[in-house]
């Protein structure tokens, strides 16, 4: 693609945003009217970020007046004054970056946007969502989160407590040693990434949404107005996958908002979440579940799939899975207003045998078989159905059975939102690490982040319509489809190459 038409999308993103002029109407009004408006800042922040630059208000400034004389002189790079043109400075530059961080932050900083802050970055990102899809919004309505580490520029706080930047924090990151983290400086960004549907065919994985916060603030306390605004604002929202970080925390911070917001969840279950954890009306809640008494207490230590798992591991784990759905009560009816429904015995819906319910004796011996009944039975297994309020499993409950096969093949979707981080994290792409923004805040940072966000979901977009042209054009040509490259290789597919061989010669 030409820089004049790319040039072009980036200005029609901006445009469709609203965003510019909605920041101008903020500004104050001086003597002598700005050069650089806000719009063309926004533009040179697109353009020096495109081209990898890191986001310094210096590249920004270059990324401009490097631009043909025709762009420049459009976009009031050059203006003309009494004197003669004259050349965008970089103190001008400066100066409406900083008037906009002015009035998009709040008047107490503590860490967390402003409301005004949360609407321009929304906007701008929701304008790339739109205008890379045609106008439209994405073919899917299930989305991934997650959340990653941003590292201040500035150093850490002195002993007396002084740091340049007041609004960072200590917080906690993992790394590639199994079962160790580090601390670092700075804030938590999150991202909420669109995914395709379950079965459904793929979509561009795009950043519809993101949200910067300081890590002294519970990343997933602060991903729910994201959500809460997304739904106000018409998205529709099925599918929301999260891991344990989300899932591990009390029902009244992440999961029952979450529902509230009409989301189906599918996460990850922190171990400590996992396996029985008390009773309702005599049924065991496990899993996010309820369980027939009787149970078969082996069948509750299912955890989930180990990662390699050959095909006779999968097939017997995922057989367990289904015995132990055997023993759920199923549910009757959809939660009402207030949270509450309906589930039947297992018995009773006629997928086991139990002597406490005589009509289920009479199915064929396919089905389990309950030896020993509760000796006093309890109110589940004496009435057909019983009523489970919202309080029950409210942390745990999700969209499929956990740790199935159904739950598995939904969660392996979650990815998208890490190959979203990894599209800025990358060193040969803008790589934001310690240093690619030397501005301190939670405000010109957050502008930086979306700006990148916006510049990631150009490339994911043209990249995916690269592949859907190569697949079309295949297909036309009666060529096999495109073979993902292996990156797993297997013990036996090593004991079998030959040692003495010489190495392999890529062509």
């Amino acid at each position: 693609m030409s820089a004049t038409s790319e040039l072009c999308r980036l200005e029609a993103i901006i445009d469709a945003s609203g965003v510019p002029g909605k920041i101008e109407a903020l500004l104050p009004v001086g003597v002598r009217p700005r050069q650089l408006s806000v719009r063309t800042l926004l533009i040179g922040m697109l353009i020096a970020l495109s081209d990898k630059r890191p986001a310094h208000l210096r590249r920004i400034h270059e990324a401009l007046i490097c631009l043909p004389e025709a762009d420049r002189r459009r976009l009031g790079v050059i203006a003309q004054w009494e004197s003669g043109p004259h050349l965008l400075s970089y103190r001008q530059t400066e100066r409406t970056f900083g008037l906009a961080n002015r009035v998009l932050s709040k008047e107490r900083p503590d860490g967390r946007p402003s409301e005004i802050l949360s609407e321009v970055t929304d906007a701008l990102i929701e304008a790339s969502v739109k205008a890379l899809g045609g106008g439209r919004g994405p073919q899917s309505s299930s989305y991934a989160i997650d959340w990653s580490d941003y590292e201040s520029f500035a150093r850490p706080p002195h002993k007396d407590g002084r740091c340049a930047d007041a609004q960072a924090a200590w917080g906690h990151r993992k790394t590639n040693h199994p079962g160790r983290s580090e601390t670092f400086f700075g804030y938590h960004l999150q991202a909420v990434t669109i995914v395709r549907e379950e079965g459904g065919p793929d979509v561009p994985e795009l950043v519809r949404r993101i949200t910067l916060a300081s890590c002294k603030e519970d990343p997933p306390a602060q991903i729910v107005p994201v959500i809460e605004r997304m739904r106000e604002d018409g998205i529709e929202i099925a599918d929301l996958l999260g891991d344990s970080g989300y899932a591990y925390r009390a029902p009244e911070t992440f999961a029952m908002p979450m529902r509230q917001a009409g989301a189906k969840l599918v996460i990850d279950l922190h171990p400590n979440d996992r396996g029985p954890k008390g009773t309702h009306m005599g049924a065991i809640l496990a899993n996010g579940n309820l369980y027939c008494p009787a149970t078969p207490k082996a069948l509750f230590g299912l955890g989930p799939l180990a990662p390699g798992a050959g095909q006779q591991q999968t097939q017997e784990h995922d057989c367990r899975c289904a015995e132990l759905a055997r023993y759920k009560l199923s549910p009757l009816s959809a939660p009402d207003q207030d949270g509450y429904h309906r589930a039947i015995c297992p018995a009773a819906a006629g997928k086991l045998r139990c002597p406490l319910r005589p009509a289920s004796m009479g199915l064929s011996h396919e089905h389990p078989t309950i030896i020993d009944p509760p000796e006093h039975p309890p109110t589940c297994c004496v009435q057909q159905t019983i009523t489970v309020p919202a309080s029950v499993n409210a942390k745990t409950k999700q969209k499929h059975d956990y740790p199935s096969a159904a739950h598995r093949a939904s969660y392996a979707r979650r990815t998208a939102a890490e190959r979203s981080f990894s599209q800025v994290c990358d060193p040969a792409s803008n790589d934001i690490k310690r240093g690619w923004c030397r501005l301190m805040g939670t405000t010109p940072n957050a502008l930086m982040l979306t700006c990148v966000f916006v510049v990631a979901n150009v490339r994911v977009a043209d990249a995916f319509a690269a592949r859907q042209a190569e697949d079309r054009r295949r297909r036309a040509h009666g060529l096999p489809p495109r073979k993902r490259a292996k990156r797993r290789h297997s013990l036996h597919d090593l004991m079998a190459a030959d040692a003495n061989a010489p190495p392999a010669i890529a062509a």
